[in-house]
């Protein structure tokens, strides 16, 4: 591999499961630079030079000059994001390198592979000085096989971390979330055989059974065995010239499903005695549909009851680790939901593996968000890739119901095209989940009518509208109509208010709790008014940080529109969702 900065190769093939086999950690303390003006990888010419901060070198003698030193440098811990650890680094956009020293030991027959949940937002990897190659997009896994460059020993990785916005990129430049940079997802060295399972798949079948492949990456093709100790089922299989072995089991598993969030351990082993290759995994099987203007779960009719949520943390910063998706999914399952909107773009994985083990559905997103560049092929490629990269990811998380292509885009032609691209692509990768998106309606007189052309190509129609906030009196919710020419479900994806946590007072005076449980109880009437709506997720758990909200005193760079602030503080608007969501779970429990 070069040994420049120059161009490398894009990261390789995602890694199935990574939890599930063996791994060393190498989250923790990680030595830092920050570098706005990029003087580690370019020149004074602004060309790429060899010796930049990738070298990760001492100084050849004494009088040698060297400007950088990471033995010296401070720290950052990964996984988390530089905003919120250093007060300078708050609203800071560029890049920083981060450097860490690992050992290893490189055994015979074995290959070794890094592997990063995430890097906020493109990310140069190089190990003992060595190009591996790069990512684009912030919020999706990628990795690069290091057996060639690995030493026994210590070894020296080095990231260029750059989270400046683009106009051309996915997200674009304006959003209305925290632009938090860094290795804010965990960094895991992965150790697995010279042929071992890239890739799997198993799902529920038509008359009940289960059926699946597995992906071989390899010299060799041994067959595949699939286990699932609880069905007493096992099953082996021949993989195909492309490595690829399919499988089917003729067990009947129960179903998972909110009330009762079954899981079965599987294991997928590769050859040998002992097997060369055990994948370890905990899977759920269920069923998904649509029959008109209805959601079916198992076959059986269902109402979303949700909450959007962003990927921070209580207090601010990126969410992270288990303990923060437990926090958050447990805020949702007090306020009675069955259903969460992941927003809005893909979360860590332990928010899509909490969400499936506590009974929760969930959709999930993409960031094609607002005015990206529509007419730019290379903007659609990384927004195919992150779409690929997070359903390969989550395809097998029971909880995953929906895959979202686009939130809140204007229409438009070239619009159009580029997300029936996505729908054709994500209803390729995965044809048995529902495809949405939050799509724009038209107000008049009579009514908000559904007529974005993009929904004929959805299966749920996802809405963001805002009556009684953005436009309207909140009182004016009550009275709207709906009119949809679609037979099919509604999503109302967003809807909601500022308030700020304890600012009481009149409620006609916004930013107040009053203004805001208001705003909940007008949009509540009309709900129930909407004789095709399947779900809703309003706008949004907790409150989270967002560099458009800067109004002093009230907002502080913070969006306000959480049913709890950032410190957890319920408003009284949460109890209004929550008392509606009981009279739904109850009428469903009725079999009204």
């Amino acid at each position: 591999m070069a040994s420049t900065s120059g161009p490398a190769a894009a990261a390789e093939a995602q890694l199935q499961n990574v939890d599930g086999r063996r791994v060393t950690s190498l989250d923790g303390a990680w030595r830092t630079i920050v570098d706005p003006f990029e003087n580690g990888y370019y020149n004074y010419r602004m060309q790429p030079h060899s010796d930049g901060y990738f070298r990760d070198a001492k100084p050849a003698d004494p009088s040698a000059l060297q400007e950088y030193d990471f033995e010296t440098s401070p720290t950052l811990q990964v996984p988390g994001d530089w905003n919120s650890q250093r007060p300078e680094l708050f609203f800071y956009e560029g890049t920083v390198w981060y450097r860490r020293l690992f050992e290893a030991e490189k055994e015979p027959g074995r290959r070794l592979f890094l592997h990063f949940g995430a890097v906020n937002y493109e990310a140069r990897v190089w190990l003992n000085g060595e190009s591996l190659g790069f990512h684009r997009g912030g919020f999706t896994p990628f990795g690069f096989e290091i057996t060639p460059l690995v030493r026994s020993g210590s070894n020296s990785l080095v990231v260029k971390v750059d989270n400046k916005r683009h106009r051309d990129a996915v997200p674009t430049v304006n959003t209305d979330w925290w632009n938090y940079g860094g290795l804010t997802r965990s960094v895991r060295l992965v150790d697995l055989p010279a042929t071992f399972v890239r890739d799997y798949a198993l799902r529920l079948r038509e008359d009940g059974g289960i059926e699946g492949w597995a992906q071989l990456d390899g010299p060799d093709r041994h067959p595949v065995t699939v286990r699932i100790p609880e069905l007493e089922a096992e099953v082996s299989a021949e993989p195909d010239a492309e490595g690829r072995a399919r499988f089917h089991l003729d067990v009947r598993p129960d179903r998972w499903s909110p009330q009762s969030p079954k899981l079965y351990a599987v294991e997928i082993a590769q050859a040998g005695d002992p097997p060369d290759d055990v994948v370890l995994d905990t899977i759920g099987f269920r069923s998904i549909a649509v029959r008109g203007d209805e959601i079916l779960l198992n076959g059986q009719p269902v109402f979303l009851r949700g909450i959007s949520i962003h990927e921070e943390a209580p207090g601010g910063g990126r969410a992270t680790g288990p303990e923060h998706a437990r926090t958050l999914l447990g805020w949702a399952k007090e306020l009675g939901c069955n259903f969460v909107r992941l927003a809005h773009y893909p979360h860590n994985e332990h928010m899509v593996r909490e969400a499936e083990r506590m009974g929760l559905m969930v959709w999930a997103e993409i960031p094609v968000y607002w005015t990206i560049l529509w007419q730019n092929p290379d903007t659609y490629a990384l927004a195919e890739q992150q779409l690929r990269e997070m359903i390969v990811r989550d395809k097998n998380r029971a909880s995953v119901v929906i895959w979202s292509v686009a939130n809140e885009t204007p229409r438009g032609e070239a619009r159009l095209r580029f997300l029936k691209g996505l729908i054709a692509e994500a209803r390729r990768l995965d044809p048995d989940r529902l495809i949405s998106a939050a799509t724009e309606v038209t107000t008049r007189e009579d009514g908000i009518h559904l007529d974005d052309p993009l929904i004929e190509s959805l299966d749920v129609l996802g809405v963001n509208e805002y009556v009684g906030w953005y436009w309207g009196a909140p009182e004016e919710a009550r009275a709207t109509r709906w009119h949809s020419r679609h037979n099919k479900p509604l999503v109302i994806s967003e809807f909601g208010a500022g308030a700020t946590a304890g600012l009481h007072g009149d409620a006609s005076e916004r930013w107040t709790e009053e203004y805001q449980e208001r705003v909940y109880l007008e949009q509540v009437a009309m709900l129930r008014q909407i004789p095709f709506l399947q779900g809703v997720s309003p706008w949004i758990l907790m409150d989270f940080r967002s560099p458009r909200r800067p109004l002093p005193g009230i907002q502080d760079f913070w969006n306000r529109k959480g049913l709890l602030s950032e410190r957890g503080q319920r408003k009284k608007a949460f109890y209004v969702l929550q008392e509606f969501y009981r009279e739904q779970a109850a009428a469903a429990a009725s079999g009204r």
